[in-house]
């Protein structure tokens, strides 16, 4: 499955209410296991962002679906990118003319 990487920043409401992040998680785990994702790495980071993700999805159009449904409670705002893994890089370079 693909893998992709998932940056995230609080919003006011999402800080406000820090405190339920732990249960927005669960609750976000619960969401991409019944979309077919699976939930590889999950941390608080310091930075320009709060939270990084990095799930697998079946494709992008249901990582982009995660990703909108995850941003859509308004407590973090998110951008998602296509993440390759060192094998699927070396195939791609090597497939270069």
């Amino acid at each position: 499955m693909p893998t992709f990487v998932t940056l995230a920043s609080w919003t006011d409401q999402g800080i406000k209410n820090v405190k339920e992040s732990p249960a927005r998680l669960d609750a976000f785990k619960q969401v991409a296991e019944s979309m077919g994702c699976k939930v590889k790495d999950f941390y608080l980071v310091t930075g320009d962002y709060d939270i990084v993700v990095v799930t697998e999805a079946p494709n992008g159009e249901t990582a982009v679906k995660l990703s909108l449904a995850t941003g859509s409670g308004g407590a973090v705002r998110t951008k998602t990118l296509r993440a390759f893994t060192e094998s699927e890089y070396r195939e791609i370079i090597a497939s270069l003319p």
